[in-house]
């Protein structure tokens, strides 16, 4: 993957993050294990939320989508405090315009 870079991808999905609020990815970890989720569900059948997607692997277009702030990154409410206590982070793929 050579654009968006790790730390463009980890910094676009972090954009919306307040001001002393944790930061919704803090690893090239969390960034790989979120865009295989949404490509899983691009692959079930989702529509993707980008243009130009058709022709594309689903991998790619899920990226593109994080990128594009198309789709968010949710933690996970149950898992959070487990998730604090071990340093991993879990989440979900929400689209961004449930909010």
């Amino acid at each position: 993957m050579l654009h968006p870079s790790y730390s463009d991808l980890i910094e676009a999905v972090n954009s919306e993050v307040e001001p002393g609020e944790a930061p919704v990815v803090q690893s090239r970890y969390s960034i790989v294990i979120a865009a295989a989720k949404r490509a899983r569900e691009i692959i079930a059948g989702d529509e993707p939320m980008v243009p130009g997607a058709a022709g594309k692997k689903a991998l790619s277009t899920a990226i593109q989508e994080l990128y594009e702030k198309k789709v968010k990154i949710v933690a996970d409410e149950e898992n959070a405090a487990d998730a604090a206590d071990i340093g991993t982070e879990t989440g979900t793929i929400e689209d961004a315009d449930q909010e």
